[in-house]
């Protein structure tokens, strides 16, 4: 059975007008420099310094949540949590680097996360939420995985291949991946040797923290710039001390020079967000050329790219490539599949060779009914990046016999392939202004680079958590807190445009009328 057999279907994407004009007419007022800075501000330092014991990440929360339902006063959901606040006392003076470098922080943050999503917002919150702008994906019914993509997981199916593999991947995946990810990076040529297959990006620094930093003691603690996913650096602290390293946004620029400043040669590691969640700034390659020039050649630096999309085009500098730089990749963002968990990570061959060993003995291998989707992605997004618009031989060629491949068969489903992926970038670049613009009238937006993902401060709030939940109770609307990315001392929330225009704008109309509303009445 040859795969696309039958022309994939393509996927209709379209919006109104009304977005089409919003998003040209978008304008953002310059935000005040240090916004999104994630600073340990007083009301932070507060938490540590009333929890009887600092070292608790969960009275950390409780204290957090309760600070917040205090807050909140009559509309209190957890009054006990509010009395806890109020019943507490001062115990002890604490500093801004205490908490960035206390194992509890990243604990604590990350058990806030799971009180988030567990307890609030798909728990005892769930019924106020009406428009959900706080997931960080794509509405996956609208914007989903490429129909040319779906039909080689229905193939894959179809003829079995899910059996045991190797633990790095299938071998044609990865070459189709290597010589993707060397058309997107100047003068590297990757091999399959340098790619190693990987369960999503989550998964994958999980498994890369526990392979290079278990077992060993470092003299100096690994790096984490926030803001950061908080599952990702609570992988790597409980492998080894951390430090939290504070990074500006402004003007969509991510600055890496506080995280150079931490530097010393005995850094064991460095995490780095490319492109920032939440804000969607980005790191420019000359300053990450710095970053990685200014490690010890024995310092691991993971950069996690997975946010390094829906933005400015760009050939990576060959530094990306060096021998001490870790690549993650997932197919979660890009490609709107968080529920698929696949990805890939590019690394030294020396490092993936050694982590073949690790891979075979921790979790054996990634899904093997994959690799023909992962193949074909990778295959299909070199010929777009290289500017191939008609299949021919060679094209052919790269896949092997077994798929049966046709040309007019391939050329169809390639065809398919770009004008979903060019329509579905071109509507979500359009979603994110239009939503960017109508927040812009009642908060200070910081213009994304990259992402689907939007920051926002309005003046009512210096506290994202109380942001979340008042929003929620007057709107029905949810947002994500910036706390939740390591974003201490600011009222910044984060809120997801990849949704259908009918529940965005409603949703952005109604923030836009409640903080108005408010505005009037404090007038």
């Amino acid at each position: 059975m040859p795969l696309f057999e039958t022309p994939p279907p393509v996927r209709p994407i379209s919006l109104p007008q009304e977005v089409h004009d919003a998003a040209a007419n978008a304008r953002y007022a310059p935000a005040p420099a240090g916004l999104y800075t994630p600073t340990v501000d007083d009301a932070t330092l507060e938490v540590f310094r009333r929890a009887v014991d600092p070292d608790d990440p969960y009275e950390l929360r409780d204290l957090w949540l309760g600070r917040v339902e205090h807050r909140l006063g009559a509309r209190a959901l957890r009054p006990e949590q509010a009395e806890r606040w109020r019943s507490s006392t001062v115990h002890r003076q604490t500093t801004a680097e205490d908490v960035l470098t206390s194992r509890a922080t990243v604990r604590f943050v990350k058990e806030l996360f799971n009180s988030y999503f567990r307890d609030d917002l798909y728990g005892l919150l769930r019924p106020q939420a009406e428009y959900v702008l706080s997931g960080g994906s794509v509405d996956e019914e609208h914007w989903g995985l490429p129909e040319t993509i779906k039909d080689t997981l229905r193939y894959a199916l179809s003829r079995d291949w899910y059996g045991y593999s190797d633990s790095c991947g299938r071998v044609p995946a990865r070459e189709a991946v290597a010589a993707y990810e060397s058309a997107r990076i100047a003068d590297v040529t990757y091999t399959a040797q340098n790619v190693a297959l990987t369960m999503g990006g989550t998964f994958a620094v999980s498994s890369l923290a526990d392979f290079v930093l278990s077992g060993s003691a470092h003299s100096s603690p690994a790096l984490c710039a926030i803001p950061n996913y908080p599952p990702l650096v609570e992988a790597i602290a409980r492998r080894t001390p951390v430090r939290l390293v504070p990074v500006s946004s402004d003007a969509g620029v991510m600055s890496v020079d506080p995280v150079i400043a931490a530097l010393t040669p005995d850094t064991p590691f460095v995490m780095l967000q490319t492109a920032a969640n939440p804000t969607g700034a980005g790191v420019a390659e000359a300053d990450l050329e710095r970053l990685i020039r200014a490690a010890s050649p024995n310092t691991m630096i993971l950069l996690d790219e997975c946010h390094e999309w829906l933005g400015p085009k760009q050939v990576f500098s060959k530094v990306r490539a060096a021998s001490n730089v870790i690549r993650v990749s997932s197919l979660s963002k890009n490609w709107s599949a968080p529920g698929v968990k696949a990805g890939w990570i590019m690394a030294d061959a020396a490092f993936i060779a050694s982590y073949y060993e690790y891979a075979s003995t921790s979790f054996g291998g990634p899904p093997s009914f994959l690799y023909t989707a992962i193949e074909v992605l990778a295959r299909m997004e070199r010929w777009m990046i290289t500017g191939v618009t008609d299949v021919g031989a060679a094209e052919l060629a790269e896949f092997e016999k077994t798929y049966e491949l046709r040309q007019a068969g391939l050329q169809a489903a390639y065809d398919s392939y770009c004008q979903e992926r060019n329509t579905r970038e071109a509507a979500l670049t359009t979603l994110r202004a239009a939503g960017g613009a109508r927040l812009a009238e009642v908060a200070h937006v910081l213009r994304p680079e990259y992402s689907i993902n939007t920051a926002a401060v309005f003046d009512r709030w210096d506290d994202s958590y109380l942001c979340f939940r008042e929003l929620l109770g007057e709107t029905g609307v949810s947002v994500y807190p910036g706390i939740l990315n390591f974003g201490f001392g600011s009222g910044v929330v984060r809120l997801t445009t990849a949704r259908a225009w009918p529940d965005l704008g409603q949703a952005l109309d109604r923030i836009r009328a409640n903080v108005r509303r408010d505005e009037v009445v404090h007038a």
